[in-house]
């Protein structure tokens, strides 16, 4: 029993050595070990949903941008304004 004891104990300090290893510097956020793990599981999970997303509505995608860009103008500041 003490051997397998010994094992589980150096498998789990192998985990340990291998987990403070991980780190995601994101410009002034850093992440180190398992919430560095989850981070990138995140950005990875994301990233495949919003290339599902845009696989599925690609043919509504030129109107999409369309829409957007006129949006885009009618929020922007610096559009000329009619005098009173």
């Amino acid at each position: 029993m003490p051997k397998r004891a010994a094992v589980v104990r150096e498998v789990f300090k192998g985990i340990a050595r291998a987990n403070s290893t991980y780190t995601i510097e994101f410009g002034p956020l850093r992440a180190t070990g398992v919430p560095a793990i989850l981070a990138g599981v995140c950005g990875i999970v994301l990233a495949s949903g919003a290339a599902a997303l845009m696989a599925r509505t690609a043919g509504r995608l030129p109107e999409t941008l369309r829409e957007a860009s006129v949006l885009a103008q009618t929020v922007r500041g610096d559009r000329p304004r009619l005098n009173p």
